[in-house]
């Protein structure tokens, strides 16, 4: 099982109070190194490879160690990135695409607009923080 998606452009949650897309401050954070993650190389990693990457980071694997952790990683059910937090807090919505690479739109830019708005993409809603 993966993560991957394609042609695909995940909405920012309803019911995150984010106007803008945000910085995560709290540094080593999921939301702060997907964040540094997307940023820094958009369309560079599919999201199998974001949160592995992530993982990796958080528990300080040596490149040793990957090979045999990302298939123990992978081996249990991981959770899609309509549940990062950068979707349900801070204001992101994230672009895959045809290829299954992403990047991170801000919900006040008109890039995040114009995908939101596309009917060649299947627009996904982030999964919300609270029950209705």
């Amino acid at each position: 099982m993966n993560t991957n998606y394609a042609d695909t452009f995940i909405l920012a949650s309803a019911d995150s109070t984010a106007e803008r897309g945000l910085v995560p401050g709290r540094a080593g954070s999921v939301a702060q190194i997907q964040h540094a993650l997307l940023v820094g190389d958009p369309y560079g990693l599919t999201s199998d490879d974001l949160l592995f990457e992530v993982h990796a980071r958080r528990r300080g694997l040596a490149e040793a160690e990957r090979g045999a952790e990302r298939a123990a990683f992978f081996g249990r059910p991981q959770a899609c990135l309509r549940a990062s937090p950068l979707v349900k807090r801070y204001g992101w919505g994230l672009h895959h695409d045809a290829a299954g690479l992403v990047a991170a739109y801000g919900v006040e830019t008109e890039a995040y607009r114009t995908l939101a708005a596309r009917g060649d993409l299947r627009i996904v809603p982030g999964m919300r923080s609270r029950r209705a």
